[in-house]
């Protein structure tokens, strides 16, 4: 009895254990990255502060996507080669110091462009990979889905509590300047919390501990180039990243083509971006307890938002606006879903885990690829459809594209399923 007391304290402690990292990694994904992307909140603030132009901000946002191109592959072959906790607390810590450093010098726009390139380094080289990678080490393949799931609801909450506390100490009286600068501090201090909460709460796996077939090395990487699942991988994380960052144009739709104010769009798209973020791991726990399967779980997320973007297009005219606004909400809350879960699926994959940094960093090239191409692409369209009178046939464009996107994402998903199922045959 008291040995089965003594392993039920361990179990408990140990499940204690998972959720804590989990929120703490959660914590730090939704810190690390606002910095980079300021501009998302403080747009006006940032370009008068830094007294810029419009294409100057945009130039600051080239950099980091040009360094992050680069550094996704090296940064998975870090991750798997060394620490991930140290890779994380040294992004963290290297984070906090740069955001202080810029903080000091806003108005210099040369500084920024290094900084902008470090923050490359330090938040995809030594962070990214090893973030994704700290996930699927802490739990079994049965709960994958979940510890996502988990990871993502902290990641949006994060953010938006965050960004809340930044915009609470901002004052509308007050200067561009100095608004701008509570932002960054604000966002600087934030990786400097979660700095102590991955040093406090994250366990270090590496080292004794990891067995043998658990170790990394360099003559995998060629089999794991060679293996049909990656790309497959790659493909659903494209599908499904396109899906979740483009699901912010149905904001300007509402409001230009359906008629809402912007107020009333922008609240929707609130509840898109961040307020869906908790249905992330009940998305995890339909894929690991009632589907049993990932892929199988995304085959029906791909149907189910490949009818909602035919029906954006065919809803009638004389629907009223207020029913457009909710309907719009449907691609968000399903498109999260898959988003929020979309990593866990390289255990079905079948992606080893002393390859997953390395495997994160090759999928995270052509999963977010469409940031080259598709914002450039869906503005042309747009313009183009302004031109021509017909907002609405723009709009439509975007929302066929999606749908695509939702049939190669379906099909990706399919085959990995089947190559399950055939595996588990053959076992």
């Amino acid at each position: 009895m008291a040995v089965a007391m003594y392993d039920a304290m361990n179990t408990n402690n140990s499940r204690a254990q998972k959720y804590l990292s989990i929120m703490a990694l959660g914590f730090a994904g939704g810190s690390i990255y606002l910095i980079p992307f300021i501009r998302y909140v403080f747009y006006t603030w940032q370009a008068d502060a830094m007294m810029i132009t419009n294409q100057q901000l945009g130039i600051l946002s080239t950099m980091y996507a040009i360094g992050n191109t680069l550094l996704y592959i090296p940064g998975g072959i870090v991750s798997d080669k060394f620490s991930t906790k140290k890779c994380l607390l040294f992004s963290l810590m290297s984070t906090t110091v740069l955001t202080f450093m810029f903080a000091m010098r806003v108005n210099s726009y040369s500084l920024a462009l290094v900084i902008w390139l470090l923050f490359a380094f330090t938040t995809t080289f030594l962070f990214w990979c090893a973030l994704m990678k700290t996930i699927r080490m802490l739990g079994s393949e049965s709960e994958q889905g979940f510890l996502f799931g988990l990871y993502y609801m902290g990641n949006g909450l994060s953010g938006a509590l965050i960004n809340t506390i930044a915009l609470k100490f901002t004052s509308e009286g007050a200067s561009a300047v100095s608004n701008f600068k509570v932002g960054v501090y604000v966002y600087g201090a934030s990786t400097l919390v979660a700095f102590i909460l991955i040093f406090f709460f994250v366990k270090d796996t590496r080292g004794s501990e990891e067995a043998e077939d658990e170790k990394f090395r360099f003559n995998q990487v060629g089999a794991l180039l060679r293996n049909p699942a990656l790309w497959l991988f790659s493909a659903i994380v494209f599908t499904g990243y396109a899906l979740f960052s483009s699901a912010s144009y149905l904001t300007p739709y509402l409001t230009d083509v359906v008629g809402l104010s912007p107020t009333q769009s922008g609240y929707l798209s609130i509840v898109r971006s961040y307020i869906f973020y908790i249905f992330s791991p009940i998305s995890g726990i339909i894929a690991d307890k009632v589907f049993k399967s990932t892929s199988k779980w995304f085959m029906l997320l791909y149907v189910i938002l490949t009818l909602l973007y035919i029906g954006i297009i065919l809803i009638p005219s004389s629907v009223s606006s207020g029913f457009i606004g909710l309907y719009s909400l449907l691609p968000g809350l399903f498109g999260l879903a898959l988003y929020g879960i979309i990593f866990s699926v390289a255990s079905e994959a079948k992606i080893p885990v002393a390859l997953m940094g390395t495997a994160v960093g090759i999928v995270s090239i052509v999963g977010y690829s469409s940031d080259f191409f598709a914002p450039a692409l869906f503005g042309r369209w747009i313009d183009n459809a302004e031109k021509a009178g017909s907002l609405t046939l723009g709009y439509n464009k975007i929302f066929i594209f999606l749908a695509i996107c939702c049939i190669v994402g379906l099909v990706a998903s399919a085959l990995i399923f089947r190559n399950t199922k055939r595996k588990a045959k053959e076992c």
